[in-house]
């Protein structure tokens, strides 16, 4: 069997105008990087037709298993153009941390590919780059005011504004800076997040064009005075340099599937401990000149379909018209307590117990009152008495079942989904707000914790209670929230698996992020700069001296 990196070797790819063309793109619209890579010049008109409709591709809560979320999602793209609906996907793109770290990429898998994958995958067209530069500029400045005149007064003891790397390096988390004497500056501690988690990139995901951008760029709140008052960019005047370093990034990036579907790759937050979703610009770009538009939200719906729909949708202006939850057999299994290394063999109590997180997820996006359909991702140990497990407890809630063969046959096998996402699609439905915008954040993050995530009870920390009431004070109560916790668990404790009901959520405190336009509510031990396993993926990469690279992925 070929590994993912040996298929997209294999990969004939048509020259990316081709690509633009089929997405209704001239060459004037699109700036070349190379022959298969292309940022996509805004604005652009919408293309004639009467559908554009949204797709949403989400999944279960992941497991050491895999779900291949990514995978279906490419599948489904290529499967609906191969009926003949005109279709673009528009996902996120990875971050170089977990490339480098836990192995595993953001560019599905299989015959279910993005390429040129090595490249979206490592530097891409620079976008994260440029946001770590953009984000450390803002740094440097923040450092250089400190240590001159400092007119608003910024106190070094309350800067919020973190440093960033596209890396995964836990030595980071906490640093000192400043130190060596009068000319080096004011020392001060601080760290460095990850990249994916930084405010700039959860900006440039949510702005609508380039003026935008500058004013969300303008309300980062980076610290505060000695007298409590917050300190924006804009006050500070560096709203312009750090947009200026940002306007190319701000442009959608375009590349194929091995089936050759035009797919838009733009922005990358992680759901875990960011908003979790592509690039507005990227979905509305691919909305304009599709029909069908098939995106993604990142892990869990509890983290990624969640904050797509209380935090994307806001400014998208537009909910899905179908939502798709990926499972797999043996995912499943392992949340009902099956051992790691015996999911091959079938186990039914194991899944009938694990089905209860396939369940909650249900529940929850029936909850928002969207149309929904379940994509089980197929494996060869999978058993029919196990795959008929799984359809009869859907049909009992409502819920169409469709087998997929993403990674083995690509769009091929994945004819069925698109057929019922099409059906979904053209279904009336009417659209259930979570939480009004208007509620306190304390009442808006339990809203979140006891609706999605089925805990009893939400517990503040003394700390997190009196940002709440500064928060309230300085009026930023109108924002939706953004959980960070783990990807692994409705709790914020990644070792209790399934569905549990009734717990305590723990909230730490908070981090206002007035440009992004959210608070982040930092749960558990959630952290936001990600540390390397013990075996990390980057020791089984090689590359020989003709440029080949093995080992990745």
């Amino acid at each position: 069997m070929m590994t993912d990196i040996e298929i997209a070797d294999q990969a004939q790819m048509q020259p990316i105008e081709e690509i633009a063309a089929k997405a209704g793109l001239s060459t004037d619209q699109i700036e070349q990087y190379g022959h298969y890579k292309a940022k996509i010049n805004l604005p652009v008109k919408a293309a004639s037709g009467e559908k554009h409709k949204l797709v949403l591709v989400t999944s279960i809560n992941p497991t050491p298993a895999g779900e291949g979320k990514s995978t279906v999602l490419v599948g489904l793209g290529d499967a609906m153009n191969q009926l003949g609906h005109q279709t673009i996907i528009a996902m996120r793109e990875p971050s170089m941390g977990p490339v480098f770290g836990i192995k595993g990429g953001a560019t599905g898998g299989g015959y279910s590919q993005v390429v040129p994958m090595e490249d979206i995958n490592l530097h891409f067209t620079g976008d994260l780059h440029a946001l770590t530069s953009a984000n450390n500029t803002l740094a440097a400045l923040i450092d250089n005011y400190v240590m001159r005149e400092n007119k608003l007064g910024l106190d070094p003891r309350r800067i919020i504004w973190k440093r960033v790397e596209d890396v995964n390096d836990r030595a980071l988390r906490n640093v000192v800076t400043g130190l060596g004497g009068l000319m080096q500056g004011v020392p001060r501690q601080t760290g460095f997040d990850i990249t994916a988690a930084s405010e700039l990139m959860a900006i440039l995901c949510l702005s609508v064009d380039l003026m935008d951008l500058k004013r969300r760029v303008g309300q980062i709140v980076v610290g505060y005075t000695y007298d409590k008052q917050p300190v924006t960019v804009k006050e500070l005047g560096f709203a312009d340099a750090i947009t200026i370093i940002l306007k190319d990034a701000l442009k959608p990036n375009l590349v194929q599937t091995l089936d050759h579907t035009p797919t838009i790759i733009h922005g990358g937050p992680f759901a875990n401990i960011a908003h979790g979703c592509n690039s507005v610009l990227a979905t509305q770009t691919a909305m304009k000149l599709a029909d069908y538009t098939v995106t993604e939200a990142g892990f869990g719906a509890d983290l990624g379909a969640e904050k797509f729909l209380d935090i994307k949708r806001r400014v998208l202006k537009k909910r899905p018209d179908a939502v798709v939850i990926v499972a797999t057999v043996r995912a499943l299994k392992y949340n009902g307590g099956a051992n790691l290394k015996d999911l091959t063999q079938e186990n039914l109590p194991a899944l009938k117990k694990g089905m209860a997180n396939l369940n909650r997820h249900i529940h929850n996006m029936q909850r928002y009152g969207l149309p929904l359909v379940v994509a089980i991702n197929h494996f060869d140990a999978d058993t029919p008495a196990e795959m008929q497990m799984i359809v009869d407890n859907c049909h009992e809630l409502g819920v169409e079942v469709v087998t997929t063969d993403a990674w083995a046959k690509g769009g091929a096998g994945t004819h069925d989904l698109a057929k019922e996402v099409v059906r979904l699609c053209d279904t009336p439905s009417e659209f259930h707000e979570l939480y009004d915008i208007n509620d306190s954040i304390e009442d808006k993050v339990k809203t979140v914790a006891q609706q999605i995530y089925g805990a009893g009870t939400v517990s503040f920390s003394k700390h997190a209670q009196k940002q709440l009431a500064q928060y309230k004070e300085l009026g930023w109560e109108k924002l939706p929230v953004c959980i960070a916790k783990t990807q692994y668990s409705f709790t914020d404790d990644q070792s209790q698996l399934g569905a549990p009901t009734g717990f305590t959520f723990h909230i730490r405190g908070f981090v206002p992020k007035l440009g992004a336009g959210f608070i982040v509510a930092l749960a558990g031990n959630m952290l936001t700069m990600p540390g390397l396993s013990k075996t990390p993926a980057a020791v089984n990469m090689t590359i020989d001296q003709n440029g080949k690279i093995t080992g990745l992925f």
